[in-house]
Order: C-alpha cells, then sequence, then structure tokens
C-alpha cells in the first residue's frame, strides 16, 4: 500500500510538474519564430514549430503532421510578409478560425528586386530592433488567448526585450569599430537587408531574396567582378542554402569562404545557433573578424 501511496504521490508531482502542464498549445511556422514565442510563453505554453532546424521556410512544402498540429493548436504565429509561400493553403486546408498573429507586425518595411519585380523583404528579424517588435506582438497574441497568464507573458517578454537590447548595443559597437569601406560581405540570398541597413554593413548575394530563385551566369559574373573591384574579403554560405555558388566565386577571385551564417533557420542544439540570441552572436563572431581581413 505504501508504495502505491508513493507512485501515485511521485505521479501527481509529475502532472504538476510546469513542463507537462501548459496551459496553451502555440504552432510557429519557422525555427527562430518557435523559440522566440517558447522564450515568451515559457512553461505555460507548449509550441510546435513547422520549419525546424537548417530547414529552408521558402520551400518548405507542408505535411499531413503540420495540419494536425495546426488544427489542434490555440494560436498560430508566422513571420508574415510573405515569408511562408505555402501559409494560406495551410490555414484553408485545415480549417483553423483561431488567431494567427503575424509578429512582424509594426516593422518598418523595405524593398528589394526579385527577378525583375520589386517585393517585400520579410526578413526582418535580422535587425535586434525589429526582433523588439516581435516580442511585443507575441506577448500581445498569447495574452489574448490566455489572460490568466498574462502576467507571466509580460514579464518574460520584458526580461527577453532587455536581452535583446543588451545585445543590439553589443552588435553595433563591434561592427562600428570596422572601418565602413571594409563591411561588404558576399552571402549565398539576400537575406540580411535589415541587418546590412540596422548595422552598416553591405551585403551583396548571388541569389533573389528567396532560395527557390537561382542565380544567373550573368549575375554571378557581375557579382565576381564586384568582389574584385570592390575588395570584398568576406563570403560566407548560410545553414539552409546549396554552398555551391560562393565556393565558385572565391575560386574566382582568391577571396575566403568564412563559414556559415544563419539567416532563415536555428541550428541543431550543438550547432552554436539554437536560439534566436545564439543565431546573432555566432553571425556576429563570424563577420567581424571577416570583415577587419582576419
Amino acid at each position: 500500500m505504501r508504495l502505491l501511496i508513493a507512485s501515485v504521490a511521485v505521479g501527481l508531482a509529475l502532472a504538476a510538474s510546469p513542463a507537462l502542464t501548459a496551459e496553451i498549445k502555440a504552432v510557429a511556422s519557422f525555427s527562430i519564430l518557435g523559440d522566440m514565442v517558447q522564450r515568451i510563453g515559457g512553461d505555460r505554453v507548449a509550441v510546435t514549430t513547422i520549419v525546424g532546424p537548417n530547414a529552408d521556410t521558402h520551400v518548405y512544402e507542408p505535411t499531413p503532421a503540420d495540419a494536425a498540429a495546426v488544427s489542434g493548436t490555440q494560436i498560430f504565429f508566422v513571420n508574415g510578409l510573405g515569408f511562408e509561400g505555402w501559409l494560406d493553403r495551410l490555414v484553408g486546408a485545415t480549417g483553423f478560425k483561431g488567431p494567427v498573429i503575424t509578429s512582424s507586425d509594426g516593422v518598418k518595411t523595405h524593398t528589394m528586386d526579385k527577378d525583375g519585380q520589386t517585393v517585400t523583404d520579410p526578413h526582418a528579424w535580422q535587425s535586434l530592433s525589429n526582433g523588439l517588435l516581435y516580442v511585443a506582438n507575441i506577448e500581445k497574441g498569447l495574452c489574448a488567448v490566455d489572460a490568466a497568464g498574462c502576467a507571466i507573458y509580460e514579464a518574460n517578454a520584458a526580461a527577453y526585450s532587455a536581452e535583446i537590447s543588451a545585445l543590439d548595443a553589443e552588435v553595433k559597437a563591434q561592427i562600428a569599430a570596422v572601418p565602413e569601406a571594409q563591411r561588404k560581405v558576399i552571402t549565398t540570398h539576400d537575406a540580411f537587408g535589415y541587418f546590412g541597413l540596422e548595422y552598416g554593413v553591405k551585403f551583396l548575394a548571388p541569389e533573389g531574396i528567396s532560395t527557390d530563385s537561382e542565380a544567373s551566369a550573368a549575375d554571378v559574373a557581375k557579382l565576381i567582378e564586384q568582389v574584385r573591384s570592390e575588395g570584398v574579403k568576406a563570403l560566407f554560405i548560410e545553414n539552409m542554402s546549396d554552398p555551391r555558388l560562393v565556393e565558385q566565386i572565391a575560386k574566382e577571385t582568391g577571396a575566403n569562404v568564412g563559414g556559415a551564417l544563419y539567416a532563415d533557420a536555428l541550428s541543431r542544439p550543438d550547432e552554436g545557433a539554437p536560439t534566436y540570441l545564439d543565431m546573432f552572436r555566432h553571425n556576429v563572431a563570424l563577420l567581424v573578424p571577416a570583415l577587419e581581413g582576419k
């Protein structure tokens, strides 16, 4: 009997633990957003992420498991700005009627050219000041579906925002120490426009905004000439991109490939960029020495 009572007590203790008693189910469209939602939701929110680490949201095809996750959730967080091209199809297929929170609301967007068309750049999270807007939108969304947990979300969001603001200051200081003429980078696709505008770095890319857009031979030849003429030394691939374009440019110009930047997706836990803030730290730790020519 004592053993039975002890077993029941252990079961009750486990059932009462925060990790097992999440009040809210949330779905996030991709890994960076999933991390942000989890930071603000804490143990009160169980987060399912559709496009996981090292995966490409631009070309992702939702699965039946994704549809089931959306059907069973109470709130769906997305980036918006055209980033999830499959979003409307997924929501329509599931019949989801709950709130779909566009986490980028309020961002001052900029446009870029893609295949001869002017489009909105969706990669707004690549500015930490925009990250603060994402946090505010996520907090507001969670409070709307779970008023009882709102004080928790507000406290978590305030602490998270303080971390983001502190890192933003660090990034600005590190990049400001690099001479402006040296702040030029080649990446595999044009995902760093917001980073470039925020921190004063010029990014050049052989692909368009979406990784499903292949660079033409003429585009690559033009970029090779630009690398040579401007003396670009920093070349980077991205964790969810084909490295061959950058490797070709490096071979043609003699520039060095500086490693993998994280643009549209986080890494797995053991790869150095498993969270939004870790992603920024990782990228800046690679970028600054490369820009300095080290």
